[in-house]
């Protein structure tokens, strides 16, 4: 009762303080440089990139050997078993293949179109479906398909969409802006503009097919990789037998595919999308019927999160988290050389060695008032299904989790005099962050492709997504040693030659100054965490700040 008066008092405070006065009153405590070991990035990176590994993809062979690493791995860094005396958390994956795609067909009156797979379109089913089938389905145009309370805008209201089609544009209603101003952040992708939330509105609101209008700017790729990504096998975590119902089809359909459906229905694509940036638009019915088919083969497997966990001396019911996901491709198209291992070094060896080197630092220094939680996760490349597993099902409460910082490839390159911020201005994180790079002599540097939305793509957003705040930081591009130029160089080469390919191999003359001093301000930002009295929020307007307000209305600790 003591516990939740007082939680009720510091309810109040928080609404009467300003966010000005709030952020000068933070609990942000001074702590030292850590004594991380280089010895140690190098060695994890090394082994985890081994071709015995055969690329460490979930639930072969190389997943055993990185499973049983990791656990040898934090036991010797000073960490205990984080799953209630077990190094790992089992994740059920689903993967599902679909095959023998029929056409997407549209019809109405004096309308009959068809539209190949592939070349036109792209669909999968997140049921565990043997057949796919879809069949005179109506088809609504949504516009960007956003339901957000908290900023004024619903493109569901006054429609009834269940058993149907919408047709939904790709990222959100500012996108275009020369600007970070406007309802959704201006230039910068909110979640509302990734296409993982515009499926799960579109099935919550019941629809049974959902398709994406593809367009290479605002979705900041182009049609190949959405055709590579949305064909072949997609692995998804099991359902359990209460979860939400899924829309029947997912998919994606070519720009000029949508113009020409529209035009069929009297309606022009830009014309509708110009009414669909506007606040009060209203979803147009199309008059039309959608309809298409596929096969499906399941497979159920059982994959695994690695916790380790070091525990606080005052709090240890308060958690502070770091992610890294230890998976990669496995087997991948063969480069030149016939080799067709996918290493993943940079992609993530690095930053699961990350998780070794920090857990060592801190249980070194000794545990901090809270508890800290290094979480090596599973299936990131598949669709962050590793991570958002376990905030589905979390190990530790969400509402007792104060907040985290995600590690997700390391550019192994000099020193850099800046970080860059994936996601600034979003949580109170940012005052540890702040104060992280003042310590270590460095600068923030934005996002420089904020309408990418980034933020959305790494593990932490599965915990964001449910209301924990979370930080994300990659490489400076302002190196010491030749500054931006050189740092963009860096980047550059890495995605032209290496990223995602057999080529992200470990190289044993890397300079690691760079990945070393990253790691000083994790290491200073989860030591904060952990001994700070405060617990950081979501700014005001802020997509996640209602739902971690809920979350922390749901129980007497935590929060």
């Amino acid at each position: 009762m003591i516990r939740t008066a007082l939680a009720a008092a510091a309810s109040l405070m928080l609404i009467s303080c300003t966010p000005t006065h709030r952020e000068a009153m933070f609990d942000l405590p001074d702590v030292q440089r850590g004594d991380l070991s280089e010895d140690t990035m190098k060695d994890v990176t090394r082994t985890l990139s081994l071709d015995e590994f055969e690329g460490r993809m979930p639930g072969t062979l190389g997943e055993e050997k990185t499973v049983a690493y990791l656990t040898e791995r934090f036991e010797a860094a000073g960490l205990t078993p984080g799953n209630n005396g077990s190094w790992v958390q089992e994740v059920p994956l689903v993967e599902v293949t679909g095959s023998d795609f029929k056409p997407l067909t549209v019809s109405g009156e004096g309308t009959d179109m068809s539209f190949e797979y592939g070349k036109d379109w792209v669909g999968v089913t997140y049921r565990e479906d043997a057949n796919t089938v879809l069949s005179d389905s109506e088809m609504v145009f949504v516009g960007y398909g956003v339901n957000a309370p908290e900023r004024g805008w619903n493109d569901y209201a006054d429609v009834d969409v269940k058993g149907k089609t919408v047709v939904i544009l790709v990222n959100d209603p500012d996108y275009a802006s020369d600007s970070l101003e406007g309802d959704f952040n201006g230039r910068a992708m909110t979640y509302y503009g990734r296409w993982t939330y515009k499926y799960e509105e579109a099935a919550r609101q019941g629809a049974a097919a959902a398709l994406i209008v593809h367009d290479t700017e605002p979705a900041s790729y182009g049609w190949n990789v959405v055709e590579s990504s949305w064909s072949g096998p997609q692995a998804y975590a099991k359902r359990g037998k209460d979860a939400p119902e899924q829309t029947n089809v997912n998919g994606w359909i070519q720009k000029e595919v949508a113009r020409e459906i529209l035009a069929a229905s009297g309606n022009d694509l830009d014309e509708l999308s110009a009414l669909a940036r506007t606040k009060g638009f209203r979803a147009v019915p199309l008059g039309l019927k959608a309809s298409t088919g596929f096969s499906n083969s399941v497979r159920s497997y059982t994959s695994h999160n690695v916790i380790g966990m070091l525990p606080g001396s005052e709090r240890p019911d308060e958690y502070v988290i770091h992610t890294a996901h230890w998976d990669h491709l496995g087997r991948c198209k063969p480069a030149d050389d016939g080799d067709d291992i996918c290493n993943g070094a940079v992609d993530n060896a690095t930053g699961t060695a990350a998780l070794v080197a920090l857990a060592e630092a801190h249980a070194k220094k000794g545990p901090t008032a809270r508890t800290l939680v290094f979480l090596a996760v599973t299936a990131e490349e598949q669709g962050l299904l590793g991570a958002d597993y376990y905030a589905a099902n979390p190990v530790f409460p969400l509402n007792q989790t104060v907040g985290g910082l995600n590690m997700d490839a390391f550019l192994v390159m000099g020193e850099a005099k800046d970080a860059t911020v994936i996601g600034g201005g979003k949580s109170e994180l940012d005052l540890f962050l702040d104060k992280a790079l003042k310590d270590e002599g460095r600068t923030a540097t934005d996002d420089p492709s904020p309408q990418a939305g980034y933020y959305y793509r790494s593990d932490h957003f599965a915990f964001a997504k449910r209301g924990v705040p979370m930080i994300y930081l990659k490489d400076g591009q302002d190196l010491v040693a030749g500054g931006k130029e050189a740092g963009m160089a860096v980047q550059a080469e890495y995605r032209a030659n290496r990223y995602h390919s057999p080529k992200d191999e470990f190289d044993e003359n890397w300079d690691w100054t760079g990945v070393m001093s990253n790691l000083q301000l994790f290491y200073r930002i989860g030591r904060m965490m952990g001994e700070s009295g405060d617990w950081p929020m979501w700014k005001f307007g802020d997509e996640f700040r209602s739902i971690r307000e809920e979350s922390c209305a749901s129980g007497d600790g935590g929060c």
